[in-house]
């Protein structure tokens, strides 16, 4: 078996001077397969193919070993709070009684003092009332992800035969949000600039989610993501002077969201770059230099580094460690996790003379990538976030104008 601390061909690191940040975050698959099968999806339709060889569900000897690793982890630091997000595939395929048992033995592995954080991440097609009932009585949230709140939105989201799977999501969502409130955690969407984004927000709006999770489609310079024009530089940074479409649909979101009497929900990227540009610390993969502190268990019990590296290239996730043999601290020490915790040092040159660098970092690790030099370079999307966060920067100065010093 291969060295599991050894780095990555393509991977890039630094020396890292500071110590490992511990995971907070920890993402299980508790279902390897889709009922799905959406025309974007990086991860079944991407480079990656390290799915097909793993089961379909995890064991319940995996789900107890994952949980009494979290814990272990969780008191080996002295953590206060720990998130449990239960993932898939479709997580729902492996039924709630077994996502209720995940989240039960963890909070009762957990040392004293420590918090669990039960979410769960679906496509809402298989949401009924006992279901979404038998996941609220054991502290389970439910996260739902869409392309937009109506059919036109979702025609890349059908099922293996094709059928639309808008007319069953749409049920699940209203149900959770008419019926559960309290379990409804928000909505998970992929920007798409081809859309109107004023509709596609307010479409959304009408679905009543707590939260909007508004994430760029995971592209590279490599594999660019759809509309980006002129990729061929990877040194150029702000002021390039390219199109931003990306960066312009989320200044548009942003301008509608922004003012306080029409604030119906919270969106993360909008709230951590105000965050950021105050100096306040952030913690999001998009934005900032807060180190990474998400992990994923895999369906065979592999421990793998996010599943967004997956669209970058086959085997990028892997880290050769598993929670039957290996410590989460053993994960922490691969250098593939190192590199993601040490902030600008692992930036490119052109993103460390940045002036918006304290509060773009970067951009998302996986969108930084190009065949030729792994992770070294800006993301792929840099134009656009430098478009969003001077437009956020000039709509904070505008409100904050009239303050006293």
């Amino acid at each position: 078996m291969a060295d599991p601390t050894a780095p990555h061909p393509r991977a890039r690191t630094r020396p890292v001077t500071a110590p490992p940040v511990p995971f907070g975050q920890f993402i299980v698959k508790v279902h390897g397969r889709c009922n799905l099968a959406c025309r974007y999806c990086y991860l079944y339709e991407g480079p990656d193919r390290t799915w097909r060889a793993r089961p379909a569900a995890a064991s319940p000897a995996v789900l107890d070993r994952a949980a009494d690793r979290i814990a272990e982890h969780a008191d080996a630091h002295r953590l206060r709070h720990v998130a449990l997000v239960m993932h898939g595939g479709e997580p729902l395929l492996a039924g709630p009684g077994r996502l209720a048992a995940l989240a039960d033995r963890l909070r009762q592995r957990a040392p004293a003092g420590c918090t669990v954080h039960a979410v769960v991440q679906t496509n809402a097609t298989l949401l009924t009332d006992a279901r979404i009932t038998t996941l609220a009585r054991h502290g389970i949230r439910i996260g739902i992800s869409l392309d937009g709140g109506l059919p036109a939105h979702n025609t890349q989201r059908a099922d293996h035969a094709g059928r639309p799977s808008w007319p069953a999501a749409s049920r699940g969502a209203r149900l959770l949000a008419d019926h559960h409130p309290d379990a409804y955690a928000g909505i998970l969407t992929v920007v798409d600039p081809r859309t109107d984004p004023v509709e596609l927000y307010e479409s959304l709006l009408a679905l009543r989610p707590p939260a909007l999770h508004l994430l760029l489609p995971h592209g590279n310079w490599t594999s660019p993501p759809p509309g980006l024009p002129d990729l061929t530089d990877t040194s150029r940074g702000p002021g390039s002077g390219r199109a931003t479409p990306y960066g312009d649909w989320l200044c548009a979101v942003f301008d509608r969201w922004w003012p306080a009497a029409r604030r119906e929900t919270r969106i993360r990227l909008f709230e951590e770059c105000l965050a950021l540009l105050i100096g306040l610390p952030a913690a999001t993969e998009s934005l900032g230099l807060d180190p990474l502190n998400a992990v994923v268990i895999e369906t065979d019990g592999s421990i793998e580094q996010v599943d967004s590296l997956k669209s970058a290239y086959d085997g990028a996730a892997a880290t050769g460690l598993d929670v039957f043999r290996h410590t989460f601290d053993d994960a922490l020490r691969h250098p593939g996790v190192a590199a993601r915790q040490a902030g600008a040092g692992a930036l490119a040159a052109a993103c460390r003379a940045c002036p918006l660098l304290r509060v773009c970092g970067g951009g998302h690790y996986a969108h930084r990538y190009r065949a030729e030099n792994g992770f070294a370079n800006p993301s792929v999307y840099c134009a656009d976030l430098e478009r969003l966060v001077r437009h956020v920067a000039d709509r904070l100065a505008d409100a904050t104008a009239g303050d006293p010093p």
